[in-house]
């Protein structure tokens, strides 16, 4: 079995009823194996030699009402090689534990304080969990840009000895899924790259961008030269016709509102009114603009 060295942080957001799980590792798909959640019952990283049966078995302890703690406790003693294991937990009530087995390759080791629990091993050295736990605790704002704040602080301070290869974050909160159905929030992997951090980063940056909500001091009415840009690109793509003249008239609203459409920023623009958020107006002029 694979030896899956890597560094990860459990955590939860009390206040935002969130709990969430990052992870980088030089092995492949390290979404597939290491993050386990369940909103309002806690949150589980198992590596090292993964035991991955700690995630759904640790998750159903913690729902019938056992600590952190205790669930680590229930999870080591029916395992005969938890010398080999590396797990982190957080529960319901933000209390957190981490385990590091005497048999893990060095750099092996981990650190909670309220509401996370940081592990690693075959590390650079102990400052990748220290840095870690120093950017999510003094990053501000919601649990999924705290925890990668601190994967990426970990990343940058020297992370897996190995080398890089794939990363992952997943975050539940009640109806946090798309379109409220399910808790699912956040669940995004990069599963082989070169450099695996930054790029879970950029799809962070998008899906605050598509799902994301802005304050009504940062929407942009279609007017004057900013319609007039809109008015060219739209009919670069095929959307628009007539003269680019900076009136927002019936058939420039029908173009916006198909443009808008087919770039799924439905959420993010009222054609109707004739106005769009001002980072998704920055982000179409970046990635269309001439």
């Amino acid at each position: 079995m694979p030896h899956l060295s890597t560094f990860s942080i459990a955590a939860c957001d009390l206040e935002e009823q969130a709990w969430g799980v990052a992870v980088a590792s030089k092995f492949p798909a390290v979404g597939a194996v290491v993050p386990w959640a369940q909103a309002k019952v806690g949150a589980l990283a198992t590596q090292s030699f993964a035991n991955t049966s700690y995630g759904p078995n640790g998750l159903a302890m913690m729902a019938e009402g056992l600590s952190a703690e205790e669930t680590l406790e229930k999870l080591l003693a029916d395992d005969p090689e938890r010398d080999l294991r590396q797990v982190g937990l957080v529960d319901a009530l933000g209390r957190a534990v981490t385990f590091t087995g005497k048999r893990c390759f060095d750099w092996a080791g981990g650190l909670t304080g309220p509401g996370y629990a940081i592990q690693g091993n075959i590390l650079t050295g102990a400052d990748v969990v220290q840095s870690m736990e120093a950017a999510f605790r003094e990053t501000g704002g919601s649990l999924p840009g705290r925890l990668y704040a601190a994967l990426l602080a970990g990343d940058q301070a020297g992370g897996d000895r190995r080398g890089r290869q794939s990363a992952a974050i997943y975050v539940v909160k009640p109806k946090g899924g798309y379109g409220g159905f399910i808790d699912r929030w956040i669940d995004y992997r990069v599963d082989d790259a070169l450099n695996p951090v930054p790029r879970l980063g950029e799809l962070l940056e998008l899906h605050e961008l598509y799902f994301g909500e802005s304050p009504e001091s940062e929407r942009v009415q279609l007017t004057g030269e900013v319609l007039k840009r809109m008015q060219r690109i739209m009919a670069d793509l095929g959307y628009y016709q007539p003269a680019t003249d900076g009136r927002y008239d019936e058939v420039t609203a029908e173009a916006f509102r198909a443009f808008m459409g087919n770039e799924n920023f439905e959420e993010r623009a009222d054609p109707a009114a004739g106005w769009i958020d001002r980072p998704v107006l920055e982000y179409i002029l970046r990635k269309f603009g001439k």
